[in-house]
């Protein structure tokens, strides 16, 4: 039988996210960067506020304090807010320390 600690959910939807308002740079494949508005994250993936020419399943490379760059993709868009999944989850340690540097930017 397998269990899922419950800081860890199997479904990224279901991840706690942060309220956050941090502005980094992502770019896209086309080798094109662009500076962003992160409004929440979670270890999973992150919510944009910026008007973005990306469709869904565009892929991102965001720049984030400790976790460094990280691959993501268009989820969802809906009324200027982008939904983006991260190709890989951002580890607790390393999250939590990241909260803390963008909270104190």
């Amino acid at each position: 039988m397998t269990t899922v600690s419950p800081e860890i959910s199997p479904d990224p939807r279901r991840a706690t996210r942060f309220p956050v308002d941090f502005k980094t740079i992502c770019e896209t494949q086309a080798d094109q960067e662009m500076r962003v508005h992160i409004a929440n994250i979670s270890a999973h993936g992150m919510m944009l506020t910026d008007p973005i020419e990306l469709e869904k399943g565009d892929r991102i490379t965001v720049r984030l304090p400790v976790a460094g760059r990280i691959e993501a993709y268009l989820v969802w868009s809906h009324q200027g807010r982008h939904g983006f999944e991260f190709e890989r989850v951002i580890r607790e340690p390393d999250f939590v320390a990241m909260l803390d540097k963008i909270n104190s930017l």
